[in-house]
């Protein structure tokens, strides 16, 4: 099994997401490529001590960009997981 703190690489603090723990008891976090949901799931809970209740998730693809010149390239694709607590757990972000 790998690391927890392997899997978690960011909190993602945005406005929505925001919205989303005042309102929906949901957290968004920057995770793995490789990660699943179990292994998600088993990592929010041992590092923040809370129960888990569902976990979805979803690749970000690379953006394009171009330097200066007639360069392109992209921006590394990325994972989010959107985690929802139990309605008596909280995580304290700030």
């Amino acid at each position: 099994m790998k690391n927890s703190s392997d899997l978690i690489k960011a909190v993602l603090l945005t406005e929505k997401g925001t919205r989303l723990s005042e309102e929906e008891n949901k957290y968004l976090f920057r995770v793995s490529m490789t990660a699943n949901k179990i292994e998600i799931k088993r990592a929010v809970e041992e590092l923040f001590s809370v129960r888990v209740m569902a976990v979805n998730t979803m690749r970000r693809k690379g953006k394009k960009k171009r330097e200066r010149t007639a360069n392109y390239g992209t921006t590394a694709a990325w994972k989010r997981a959107v985690v929802t607590l139990d309605a008596n757990d909280s995580i304290n972000l700030i």
